[in-house]
């Protein structure tokens, strides 16, 4: 079950409530689609000074994970992020190693598995990187760090998955590309 909740602007000293913009970085205006920027109050006050925070959509994806303080705080605005997009968590959920995040908003991870050999009777082992979307709601994300992903529906031609919870590595001295771990 998904609850979904738009977060209300908090009261300015003179009672009104306002629209606050969200960052504008790229060419196009970017504006979170669940939320009706000229609503009749704002539209009927106009002149009046700015609440604390501005309206804002965010979602629990359920399945036990925590919504991240910035994607309720925040302003940025990704409509392929789980927390406050268009997209639905549905299928697996996995783990994984970061290997590579030099890509806007999506981060390379690495998934290491051991796969029986019948005829040698014994187990080898392999890996396999997979593309998945990193919403800007997880900040600090570095290679060697472990994180939880979700299936959701194809974002691009490669990405099928998103980042749903983040854990910082504590060993950095890791060569994290080399590295066998199984979770």
């Amino acid at each position: 079950r998904v609850w979904l909740r738009i977060a209300r602007p908090q009261r300015a000293t003179a009672g009104t409530m306002e629209y606050r913009e969200t960052e504008q970085t790229e060419k196009a205006y970017q504006k979170q689609a669940a939320v009706f920027i000229a609503s009749k109050r704002v539209v009927a006050r106009s002149g009046t000074k700015a609440g604390k925070k501005g309206f804002r959509y965010y979602k629990s994806v359920g399945l036990g994970f925590k919504t991240p303080k910035t994607a309720i705080e925040g302003s940025y605005v990704d409509k392929k992020c789980p927390f406050t997009g268009n997209v639905v968590v549905r299928g697996r959920i996995l783990k994984g190693i970061v290997i590579s995040t030099k890509m806007k908003r999506t981060i390379v991870v690495r998934r290491d598995f051991l796969q029986y050999h019948r005829k040698y009777k014994r187990f080898e082992k392999r890996h396999r990187n997979m593309s998945v979307h990193c919403s800007p709601a997880f900040e600090n994300v570095r290679e060697g760090d472990t994180v939880t992903i979700g299936e959701c529906r194809p974002l691009t031609k490669t990405v099928r998955f998103n980042v749903l919870q983040h854990e910082p590595s504590t060993n950095t001295a890791l060569n994290v590309k080399k590295v066998f771990r199984v979770f």
